[in-house]
């Protein structure tokens, strides 16, 4: 399904709508009831009949049940489907960017709880997501150069052979920030809201990879998916991305099969995905059947040409940069979210007035979260909590007592245990907008 775009409202360019493709929700939901034998959902009643309130509240459960076409073709009987997750409703505030493949962000407000919840992480799909399946009739399989015999597992027998561990990792969408990119970046036009850290458990990738053995010429691993290419080309795949050895080695890299203490919602990888903590969330395959250990980087859909990659070094806003000297995304880079108060904030001059967020780093810590009021003239250190554990984010909280009435921003600027700052505007420029880590901000009015 395609839907047309139109101009958005006129907003403070500091307010969470900014760069955001706007759909008439009426036609959205025209749209899902179209396609509903294919997800199985109830008819919708006088979809384009609805109130504000009951738009919002229907688009965002329909945006979140939507797809494939043909998949009920796939699910036999109504005995059958009561065994399997459905996709996990989304809040009424998450915001469609794209529904062929399914894209969702959330506003950062609904970002304030430690515990990313699944109706609030977003939803970053490359393909069409897989029918629904059992999971205990689900496999992985493990071939390729570095390894000397291919080995494939039951999901139970991950789950019975292998150590289970509980990690709390941020997830982050390369791409987040893009729509702040001038001139545009091509891509799905993420504010601040790709961006969650829920609690993962499964089985550490290294266990498994000793198990089966990996040769010394082992450089990389990718990744397969269930999930089709937007053509409906079987021999295609949207994506088939992975990470060097290291990174595959390291154990806090997960095959995971529950996010917060439950299955995995359909739309975030169901019965099985890979969790790499620090990296792009494109590294982290969902809906995972093969993961191939390579003699070499691997060169699977969206690993070559532009794609999560930027130059190499600086380059002039705009340029034409060569797919030679681009460079691939490894650590994403130290950056801090405002999720309270949501930004148009009214307070009172003279009272106190609390302000809190999350901040993370890639593959290290932050050190310091500074917060100024006057766009960045003078800083003030904010009280910054530990992580749970590694790549989990860091709650930060200040309290901040306006003296005077009028317009304000609050800015946020996190500081990586390497001594790197947030820049307080957009870094450098890249073909495809990705790592956009600028300084957030929020609005706040303040009255006698």
């Amino acid at each position: 399904m395609q839907f047309k775009t139109y101009e958005r409202p006129k907003c403070d360019r500091h307010s969470d709508t900014e760069g955001m493709r706007w759909y008439r929700l009426d036609l959205v939901l025209a749209r899902i009831e179209r396609h509903q034998r294919a997800v199985c959902m109830p008819k919708l009643k006088n979809p384009t009949r609805l109130t504000r309130r009951e738009w919002l509240k229907r688009a965002s459960k329909g945006a979140a049940l939507l797809s494939v076409p043909g998949a009920a073709s796939a699910v036999t009987a109504p005995q059958e489907r009561t065994a399997r997750p459905a996709p996990a409703p989304k809040h009424s505030e998450m915001r469609l960017l794209n529904d062929r493949p399914l894209n969702l962000e959330a506003p950062a407000h609904l970002l304030n709880d430690q515990v990313t919840r699944a109706d609030r992480l977003f939803v970053r799909n490359n393909g069409l997501m897989p029918a629904l399946t059992r999971a205990d009739d689900w496999t992985l399989t493990f071939d390729g150069e570095a390894v000397s015999m291919p080995k494939t597992f039951t999901l139970k027998a991950l789950k019975e052979e292998f150590e289970q561990v509980s990690l709390q990792m941020t997830l982050e969408c390369g791409g987040n920030g893009r729509s702040e990119f001038d001139p545009p970046a091509s891509g799905n036009q993420w504010t601040t809201g790709a961006v969650g850290c829920p609690k993962w458990t499964g089985v550490r990738l290294r266990d498994v990879l000793q198990r089966i053995g990996v040769q010394e010429n082992a450089v990389y691993i990718g990744y397969y998916g269930a999930d089709r290419h937007l053509s409906g080309d079987l021999s295609k795949s949207p994506i088939s991305r992975g990470v060097p050895m290291h990174k595959a080695l390291e154990p806090e890299t997960l095959l995971a099969f529950s996010m917060n203490d439950e299955a995995i919602p359909l739309e975030h990888g169901y019965p099985l995905r890979l969790v790499v903590g620090g990296w792009p969330g494109s590294v982290c395959g969902k809906w995972l059947q093969r993961i191939r250990v390579r003699d070499r980087v691997h060169d699977g859909e969206k690993m070559l040409g532009s794609s999560y990659r930027v130059p190499c070094e600086p380059v002039a806003r705009g340029s034409q940069v060569p797919d030679d000297a681009m460079c691939i995304i490894e650590s994403m880079p130290v950056k801090s979210l405002i999720t309270t108060p949501r930004s148009g904030q009214l307070c009172m001059v003279g009272r106190p007035l609390s302000i809190g967020g999350f901040a993370w780093a890639g593959d290290d810590a932050v050190k310091t979260v500074q917060l100024s009021s006057d766009f960045g003239a003078t800083w003030q250190s904010a009280q910054l909590a530990e992580p749970v554990n590694r790549f989990a984010w860091q709650r930060f909280e200040y309290e901040w007592t306006p003296s005077k009435t009028g317009y304000f921003e609050i800015w946020a600027k996190a500081t990586d245990v390497q001594d790197r700052d947030q820049p307080m505007v957009v870094p450098g420029w890249n073909p495809k907008g990705y790592l956009n880590n600028a300084c957030h901000r929020i609005a706040v009015q303040v009255v006698a």
